[in-house]
């Protein structure tokens, strides 16, 4: 049975570790937004799900971001597990076993409730592989301690009991759940629930490459190698580029489950014209962070600012590296050319005022920047960095070889010297956009979700 929009009629969960808009990039604008596909596919009340182990009024305030940014309708629809847990912790009782001898030493972290109780007691674990230990979690009960066998149980417990809260108010025992999984350390955790009422679609949201980022047969290690090693137990892979998903098949192989599903921007309303806008202003926005590489595109704007004088480029984000990168600016005596702001509150406006969008980023998973300023009529230059650019920019930009700050520079340059061929870009920016719009995305989504659905699950003995 399916929707009316084509989703098979499910339970829909999505689930990653912390969501919150300021400190987790584009992720945290791409999963609400998916969140809001599946809404308008059919998918009945979904829930955007974390596990991260803030206080709830940290929560709270995070959910309240995301209604202010229109991203979600309803702050309902999005919940965490220890507030859920802190609220009360009654329902995660059944899942937890008779403790068996004493709790092992080491450091623990009380979770506790607004009247100081202790709800749960979790293991403090240095190890990087913390997710998929066994060190038991502490559940006290009216009868007496009780344990879980580390985080995996815990989160499979919670996605459990959701799923039978929703079973019974359906009044269907056997209605299937859908888990879409957007955290790799989530996806590892999860590979051995073995509910044949449930499948897990398995998101990507940025390379798989080591260093220098641009080599698809360059050794892949760490949790990426991990990941990698679990693919075929998901019952779905959903990537974001074409070039991606293309890459890990020849190498690793596609299990039969590959889908390729972008993530979606709103395009808005029609965007100013050129005679409204700045013809010598570019803009960058992204996070202040090395993998986007805004030194790169700093260091090209010394020819820029020598070619063009009248060129002016407006930085907007944050991130850990604003301070050094403003230093850079000084010292390379661009202070009058180069501002590094904040964030902005209005990313759209500063789209519309602009003749150019940079990007300098060593990799990406889609690169959902370049499509907002494509949606808002802004011509891209980019590096044709792995991976996400060459499929965004499409043909309203100009693509340079990763790394190459001459080309980078030479085509802004040419770019702000060349009004005509600038508007026959931004000319074609609208419909590239458009590629990623929810009309465009969803039909994509479906089909991987109806796949999923179709075949037994994957983990399931």
């Amino acid at each position: 049975m399916t929707g009316a929009a084509g989703l098979p009629d499910a339970d829909y969960l999505l689930l990653g570790s912390r969501i919150a808009l300021g400190l987790d990039g584009g992720f945290a604008v791409a999963v609400p937004r998916r969140l809001r596909l599946l809404a308008s596919a059919g998918a009945h009340d979904p829930l955007m799900l974390s596990v991260d182990a803030a206080s709830p009024d940290v929560h709270a305030a995070q959910r309240q971001t995301f209604v202010d940014a229109g991203l979600l309708e309803t702050a309902a629809s999005a919940r965490n597990l220890f507030d859920d847990l802190v609220a009360d912790p009654s329902w995660l009782w059944p899942y937890a076993q008779p403790a068996e001898g004493e709790v092992p030493e080491g450091a623990r972290r009380e979770v506790t409730d607004a009247a100081g109780r202790t709800v749960l007691s979790l293991p403090v674990l240095e190890d990087p592989l913390w997710h998929l230990a066994d060190a038991p979690i502490v559940v006290p009960t009216p009868g007496g301690h009780r344990w879980l066998r580390g985080f995996r149980a815990l989160y499979i417990a919670w996605l459990t009991h959701l799923a039978d809260q929703r079973r019974a108010a359906a009044g269907a025992p056997d209605r299937l759940l859908v888990v879409i999984c957007e955290s790799r350390q989530i996806g590892e955790a999860l590979v051995d629930w073995d509910d044949p009422g449930v499948r897990i679609v398995h998101t990507v949201h940025n390379s798989h490459l080591p260093e220098p980022y641009d080599d698809p047969d360059a050794p892949v290690t760490g949790l990426w190698k991990r990941w990698l090693e679990t693919l075929d137990r998901y019952d779905a892979v959903v990537w974001p580029t074409r070039a991606q998903r293309d890459e890990i098949a020849a190498r690793f192989g596609d299990p039969g489950t590959f889908h390729v599903v972008p993530n979606t921007i709103d395009l808005g309303e029609e965007p100013p014209d050129a005679a409204s806008r700045d013809p010598r202003r570019v803009v960058m926005m992204n996070r202040l962070a090395d993998q986007k590489r805004v030194d790169l595109a700093i260091r090209a704007w010394v020819r820029v600012a020598a070619a063009v004088p009248d060129a002016r480029l407006d930085i907007y984000g944050d991130g850990p590296l604003r301070e050094d990168l403003r230093s850079l600016v000084d010292e390379l005596g661009l202070g009058e050319s180069v501002k590094v702001h904040g964030a902005t509150d209005d990313p759209d406006g500063e789209f519309d005022r602009a003749a150019l969008f940079l990007v300098s980023t060593a990799f990406e998973g889609q690169g959902l920047a370049i499509a907002e300023a494509l949606a808002r009529g802004v011509p891209v230059v980019s590096f044709d960095a792995r991976y996400g650019p060459r499929e965004a920019v499409g043909d309203a930009g100009v693509l340079v070889a990763p790394g190459d700050l001459d080309g980078l520079a030479d085509a802004v340059i040419a770019l702000l010297r060349d009004d005509a061929r600038r508007a026959e870009l931004a000319a074609h920016a609208r419909s590239v956009a458009g590629g990623f719009t929810p009309d465009a995305v969803r039909p994509a989504l479906v089909e991987a979700v109806r796949a999923a659905v179709a075949a037994p699950s994957r983990r399931a003995r």
